[in-house]
């Protein structure tokens, strides 16, 4: 069998989008309400439309899910697994040569720090955001855009 890539993996929607209640021990961290569990084109699409020099946290993503749902919350777990699929598969086609891909980057963890899952880990991320005019900082091993809160896109 074929490894599956990355650009397959974003386009296997697994069924997904789909909106579930909050049941069990979910309720204790998330409370009561509804999720969606988002498709993984649908975070790539989010993730697509930040501008360059604009960036977007893991939970503005989540917010726009589950607004575009109706739905309480987006699922903080496949929304960031998907975020880190979007990254490898934009990868993937700028090696292969494909232009206009996702800007992957602009996308920050929910404390405006920099992914290290992404490719290039924190130090690719810090310096693809530096080019765009971020101010990054360190805080033991973990980096940070400076500011964050007064970049981000309003989608």
């Amino acid at each position: 069998m074929l490894k599956k890539d990355w650009v397959w993996k974003l386009r296997d929607s697994k069924g997904l989008p789909k909106v579930e209640k909050i049941t069990g021990k979910m309720t204790t961290r998330w409370g009561t309400g509804t999720v969606v569990i988002p498709a993984p084109l649908e975070v790539n699409e989010i993730m697509k439309k930040v501008p360059r020099g604009k960036l977007i946290t893991i939970n503005e993503i989540r917010q726009i899910l589950a607004k575009k749902h109706r739905a309480t919350i987006g699922c903080p777990i496949t929304t960031g697994i998907f975020a880190w699929v979007s990254a490898w598969a934009a990868e993937q086609e700028k090696g292969e040569g494909k232009k206009d891909t996702t800007p992957y980057w602009r996308t920050l963890k929910s404390d405006g720090s920099l992914n290290e899952k992404y490719p290039g880990g924190a130090e690719g991320q810090k310096a693809l955001s530096e080019k765009e005019g971020h101010k990054i900082i360190q805080k033991g091993k973990k980096y940070f855009v400076l500011n964050f809160e007064k970049s981000l896109a309003k989608l």
